[in-house]
Formats: structure tokens, C-alpha cells, sequence
């Protein structure tokens, strides 16, 4: 069968050596091909599936509004699940006088946070801020504004000069180094240009699970209430529990102007995203003044109701299962068994937070052998160039992710 997907993320090399499995069904934490092999899905697809597949109460939200309506626009319109679904979002928040913009991916949701916060300054009247502020490392989609402000050489070495210039940034911040300085220094010289911090709070995911301690997300938050910079926090990826809290910035006690959503937010089965907006900005908005300050941005499917039914049903469930104790629990047995790597010779380090765990090794080519070792027995990862990384539904069974951590120590340890 003629193959016409153009794979993302994908070399061709590898592709034309080894040709994708099909994959026809889902259920539970497991993924099965069309020649009926099973694979256990250990990176929640892209780390979205948190509840696993073929969930029956999130199957049913979905079929049951799919009966009732399926789309309708949602400017100057609305649809019940999108109304319930923001108000679930605003008794989430720290603050919960906020706003939620929905959009159909997490890239999407950051371009409406970035054009947001700049716009927010020209709506008070103020120039020049039209500037970001990021850590090297942080990721936050592959749109053009995303690229600009989480750059990865990886990924986006052939759009740097389309994109470069408009976002100052620091290395990984190291608190038995230099400690916030380097920040404070970049944040008060250019306090002036920068309208807003985003940063992927305590994990930079795509660079590798990059960890860093909730100390910074709460210095940074300090120094941009003082220094007037919005302090977007990008949860996509993070968010629903995934770190051991319900957010990741709650570790570090702050309260963000703008929160990313997306991926876990339908259960990681229906397209979906949100920026959720305090309404101190959201309220300068508005056409009510002297000049239109109204927010001309949308996106065709913002808030579709069957993928916020999806998303309505999928945090009922997280509420009752109690994702942050579950993803902690699921953190401490994938540490116990895999922390004793970090004293192997050839890994150079072993990182746990959440329900997420980082061996980093020094060679990249074993990295490529452990892949295709634990494709082999049925595991389903995908390493980020010398880091393999574990981030599980939290549905799995202790046995299974006893399982799983057992064969990817057996398999690091002879494959390196």
C-alpha cells in the first residue's frame, strides 16, 4: 500500500529502513497494529492520553453530543459544553476571574497568548513592548510565533532568521550556580521591550525533560509583577497532574496572567486547546473607549462542542481518580526502579518528576538501540536525541509499569 502521510517528526532514513506499524485500535494503556501485535503505550501518544485509550466514559460524552450538535461558530455564539468547559478551566486557576480563549492545538493556544500580551500594552497605550522573554530549551509548538520564543535548534535551525530577534533568553537555570541574576539582569535592562515571560514550568519536554527546581518559576513571577511583564506559563504539556501537581505552577506558589492548555485537556482524544486569560487583561479588550481594542483572532473549530464535551468528561474523571496523587505514585515506583541506572558509567543522568522519567546516556546511538530493542517487546517510546524518556497513561497497573521499567533497565544496561 502506497504510504502518502508525511510523517511528522520523522527521517525518511528511518522510514524507508523501517516502514511505521499500523496502528488499527486502542484500549486501556495499549496500542494494537493491524497484524494484531500489541504495544505498550509508554509516552501516552505525545504525552496527551493520560486516561489511555478507548476510556468508555469519554467515548460516550463524545458520541452522546456528537448526537446533539456537532460544530457551530463561536463568535458571537456559544454552545454548552464550551460554557461549561471554561467555567471547569476558571475553578482551576489560582484566580479564578479569568477568560479562556479555545483554539484546536497547544501552538495555537501560545499564539493567541503571545498576540494577547502584546496587543494588552498597546491597549494601555504603551509602545515598544513588543518583545518576549524565554529559557533556552523551552519548546512551545511549531508555529512561527511559537518558533520565536522556544527555539530548537533540532527542529527549527531553518527558520532562525524568520524568526530570531524578538525574544531574549537564558540558559537552564542552575540555583547552585549563578541563581535567578542572569534573569533579573536581562528582565530589568529590557523591562521596557519585553511584554511577557513564557516559559514551560519545572520541565523543558522536547529538549529532553529538562528539570529545573519551582524556586525560579517564583523568582520569575516576582520580578515580572515588579518589572510590569505578563508571566505566561505554557501547561500544555505539563498540566492535568502530569508533575505530581494538578499544575505545575502550583509547586511554585505563583498565579500566571495567561495559562497554555491543550494535549491531556480531552483526554488526548479530540483536538483542543485554551489560553485561559486574566481578566485584568482581558478587560482591556474592549471597543467601549475611544478606539476598538477588540481581539480580531480565532480559529475556525475554538471550542467545538464534541471536543469540549470530550474535555468536560476527561476532568471529571481526572477530579475523581486524583491525577496528582496517582502521577506522584507513578513517579516513586519508576524512581525506585530506574534511579540505580544514574550509577551506570555510559548514562549520565537519571531525572524524575511527576509521572515523568529522563535516563540520559552519553552515546545517541544506544539511544536508537534501546528504541528499537523495546519496539521489539512491545513498547511504545520515543527518545529525544540522547535522553528515553517514560511518561505512561496513569491508568497503568502497577505490574505493568513494573514491567516496563524493568525492561528498559535490562535494555540500557545491555545496549550501552
Amino acid at each position: 500500500m502506497a504510504n502518502n502521510i508525511w510523517h511528522p517528526y520523522s527521517r525518511l532514513s528511518v522510514l524507508n529502513q523501517t516502514p511505521p506499524p499500523i496502528i488499527e485500535r486502542g484500549s486501556g494503556i495499549y496500542l494494537y497494529d493491524r497484524s494484531g501485535k500489541r504495544y505498550m503505550d509508554a509516552i501516552s501518544s505525545w504525552w496527551c492520553a493520560l486516561l489511555g485509550h478507548s476510556h468508555p466514559r469519554l467515548i460516550s460524552a463524545i458520541v452522546e453530543q456528537t448526537e446533539k450538535l456537532q460544530h457551530s461558530i463561536l463568535g458571537n455564539l456559544s454552545n454548552y459544553p464550551a460554557e461549561k468547559l471554561s467555567r471547569l478551566l476558571a475553578e482551576k486557576m489560582p484566580d479564578r476571574d479569568v477568560h479562556v480563549m479555545f483554539a484546536s492545538d497547544g501552538a495555537s493556544a501560545v499564539e493567541a497568548s503571545l498576540k494577547a500580551a502584546m496587543q494588552y500594552y498597546t491597549n494601555r497605550g504603551l509602545q515598544g513592548k513588543d518583545s518576549f522573554f524565554s529559557l533556552k530549551g523551552d519548546y512551545h509548538g511549531d508555529t512561527l510565533g511559537a518558533v520565536s520564543v522556544g527555539f530548537v535548534p533540532g527542529f527549527h535551525e531553518p527558520f532562525k532568521s524568520f524568526t530570531s530577534g524578538k525574544c531574549f533568553t537564558v540558559e537552564l537555570p542552575d540555583y547552585n550556580d549563578k541563581g535567578f541574576a542572569p534573569t533579573w539582569e536581562i528582565l530589568e535592562k529590557n523591562s521596557e521591550r519585553i511584554c511577557a515571560a513564557i516559559v514551560e514550568p519545572l520541565c523543558q519536554g522536547a529538549s529532553g525533560m529538562r528539570m529545573y527546581p519551582p524556586e525560579y518559576l517564583r523568582d520569575l513571577s516576582e520580578a515580572c509583577k515588579e518589572l510590569d511583564i505578563l508571566l505566561i506559563v505554557d501547561e500544555i504539556a505539563m498540566g492535568f497532574g502530569r508533575t505530581g501537581s494538578y499544575w505545575a505552577f502550583e509547586q511554585a506558589e505563583i498565579v500566571p496572567d495567561i495559562v497554555c492548555v491543550g494535549k491531556a485537556l480531552t483526554g488526548g482524544y479530540l483536538p483542543l486547546s485554551a489560553m485561559i486569560c486574566r481578566d485584568s487583561i482581558y478587560q482591556t479588550f474592549s471597543d467601549l473607549g475611544e478606539r476598538d481594542n477588540t481581539f480580531y483572532h480565532g480559529h475556525t473549530f475554538a471550542g467545538n462542542p464534541i471536543a469540549c464535551a470530550s474535555a468536560v468528561e476527561a476532568m471529571a474523571v481526572y477530579d475523581e481518580m486524583d491525577v496528582a496523587e496517582v502521577s506522584a505514585g507513578i513517579g516513586s515506583q519508576m524512581k525506585e526502579h530506574l534511579l540505580p541506572l544514574k550509577e551506570k558509567q555510559s548514562v549520565l543522568d537519571a531525572r524524575f518528576l511527576g509521572s515523568i522519567a529522563a535516563i540520559e546516556l552519553k552515546d545517541p546511538d544506544a539511544v536508537n538501540n534501546i528504541y528499537k530493542d523495546l519496539l521489539s517487546k512491545g513498547y511504545l517510546v520515543r527518545p529525544l536525541g540522547n535522553v528515553i524518556y517514560l511518561m505512561p497513561p496513569l491508568i497503568i497497573e502497577d505490574t505493568e509499569l513494573s514491567d516496563l521499567c524493568k525492561d528498559l533497565s535490562l535494555s540500557v544496561i545491555n545496549k550501552i
